[in-house]
């Protein structure tokens, strides 16, 4: 079954929320790196390449558990951590010439990004708590 027909599935079943932007940016983040983790050389690919991957799917996992729940700062905490371990990551993967330059530097704007997003979503949890 496609996620496509998932999404017209749930459309019909109940009106849909908008997607949270930082859910886009990180699910477009797990996307990319399943296209470039794939490409690491053989002796970086099922170590580096799959820590940097299922990394990422833990973080997807834990901003939709955040999304559904009140008590969301632990596990926002817990996605800077995620953020904070694949920084090191993929510079490592860039250092080992896994990533290209432009390929690197795209991964960092998106990490960037969601960081940005994350600490925006802990001060209005703090705001309103």
């Amino acid at each position: 079954m496609s996620s496509e027909h998932c999404d017209n599935e749930a459309k019909k079943a109940r009106p849909r929320q908008p997607e949270l932007p930082i859910l886009t940016k990180t699910y477009d983040l797990v996307l990319w790196s399943c296209h470039h983790t794939s490409r690491f050389p053989k002796q970086h690919r099922f170590v580096l390449g799959e820590r940097i991957e299922r990394r990422l799917y833990d973080l997807l996992e834990t901003l939709l558990q955040a999304r559904y729940t009140r008590e969301r700062s632990g596990l926002l905490r817990q996605a800077n951590l995620s953020l904070e371990v694949l920084r090191f990551q993929l510079r490592l993967a860039h250092d080992l010439q896994c990533l290209r330059t432009n390929s690197y530097g795209h991964a960092c704007r998106l990490l960037l990004e969601i960081g940005k997003m994350i600490g925006g979503w802990l001060k209005a949890g703090q705001a309103t708590g």
